[in-house]
Parts: structure tokens; sequence; C-alpha cells
């Protein structure tokens, strides 16, 4: 997967649509977690709550998922713009099989995530330094860091959904459209007629859960009380997912003329 990763590098790194998307996510993450920080609650700034440490890992890994579609579509522009210059095709009659075509696609994904992911360690280790009460408890810096694996995992989940749509769709306008029509409505009415029982393990909604509120219980008493699986009981669904929306993926390209 490494040769494949270096191959993909080399169509990326000159693209400019791809760092144009990359620096607006990373700038759009910074003003939410800043903007977040900045809301009045019960007459007092949220944000000395907010940055502080351990509970920052679970906010910011809250805000960013609101951001998750960026990358999504940046995946799909990558795909379909391979098809309409028949680069997957040449790359074919070069020797590649389907399968690695597929490979190199997730190996970007996961190059993306991480980055992204690393990304949010920094920016939450920058705003919980700057904003830090209490210099006397150094243990508790990383204890609920492991909410920035769980956003990793959904921005794997998001990317392969979005792979798998514009390996079906093939055209970016409608690819896009169809993707954030399925994350941000379809999935929720379908949810709406749906027990909790059942839809907590919808896709969406699994990937969601990876990043809760962690003021769940205001947005309950606004919303009302439904059943959600935790991060860690959702973290092999979402996997699982992941896998499903790659396995798609290539027997899409299997079947297909390119």
């Amino acid at each position: 997967m490494t040769s494949l990763l270096r191959i993909e590098l080399r169509k990326l790194l000159p693209y400019s649509t791809f760092w144009v998307l990359l620096v607006l996510q990373c700038f759009l993450l910074f003003i939410f977690f800043y903007a977040r920080g900045n809301v009045m609650v019960n007459g007092q700034m949220a944000g000395a709550e907010l940055y502080q440490f351990p509970k920052l890992w679970m906010h910011l890994a809250y805000v960013s998922s609101f951001l998750n579609l960026i990358p999504g579509i940046l995946i799909i522009i990558l795909i379909s713009d391979e098809y309409a210059f028949r680069t997957l095709r040449q790359q074919v009659i070069d020797g590649f099989s389907r399968a690695n075509l597929v490979q190199a696609k997730y190996s970007v994904i996961l190059l993306l995530a991480a980055l992204l992911a690393l990304y949010v360690v920094f920016l939450g280790l920058g705003f919980g330094l700057y904003h830090r009460q209490d210099t006397g408890n150094d243990t508790s810096m990383f204890s609920n860091v492991q909410a920035i694996f769980y956003y990793l995992v959904q921005l794997v989940g998001y990317m392969s959904l979005a792979m798998f749509i514009a390996f079906l769709v093939r055209k970016t306008g409608l690819a896009i459209m169809l993707f954030m029509a399925y994350t941000l409505v379809v999935e929720r009415l379908i949810q709406w007629k749906t027990p909790d029982q059942i839809d907590q393990y919808f896709p969406m909604k699994t990937l969601g859960a990876l990043t809760p509120n962690p003021h769940a219980e205001v947005e309950q008493l606004m919303l009302g009380v439904t059943e959600t699986l935790s991060p860690l009981q959702a973290l092999a669904p979402a996997i699982l997912y992941v896998t499903l929306f790659c396995f798609l993926s290539y027997q899409l390209l299997r079947s297909r003329d390119l």
C-alpha cells in the first residue's frame, strides 16, 4: 500500500483543489472551536470549561465532527476527476488491478484522516495550554484523548462512504449532492420512522455516536431521549461499515467498465 500511496501523492500534491479544501477544513476547525468557546451560557463565557483538560478532547472531537462533509467532498472530487480524465483506466492498462485502485484511494483516506486527527490534537493542545487554569495536574492532560481516535474512525467512515458514492455515480456534482442528501437528510428521515433499537445501528447514527455531544443531557431535554451507542460500542459497527463501503467500491469497479 505504501507504493500505491506514493503514486497517489504524486497526483495530489500539485492539485490545487486538494490544498484549498484541506486548508479550508483546518481553518474552519479552528474557527468552530474558537467560536464555541465564546458562546455565553448563563451570563458566562463557555470557554472557561470548554478549554480545560481532559474534557477538552470530547468537546473538540464533537465540534470537529460537524465538518466531516468537507473531506468526503474532497474524496468525491478526486475520484470523479479520475473518471473524467481516464486516469483509472490508464492505471489498469499499466498493470494495476481494480483492487489496487480501491487500496490506493483507501490509503489516501487513511492519510487524510490521520493528518486531520493530528491537527485536531495540536489544536487541542494549543487551546488547552493557553487557557489552562490548573498547572499542578499534568497527568489529566491526555486522559480523554481517545476521543480523537474515535473522531479519526469517524472521518474514515465518512470518506469511505464518499468513496463508494463517487465510484457509484462518477459525476462530481451528482455524487456530492447524493452524499450530502444521504448524510444530512435521507437517513434521518428513515430514522424518524424506525425504532431506536434499530436505527442506532444505521451508518450515520453509528458514526455520529463516536463523537457524542458532551452536553447530551441538555440535548435530550430539548429533543427527547433517544437510544444511541456509546463511542466504544459504536467502534466495531463503524469499522464494519468502513469495510462494507470499501468492499462495495471494489465490486463496482470489478463489474463496470472504466
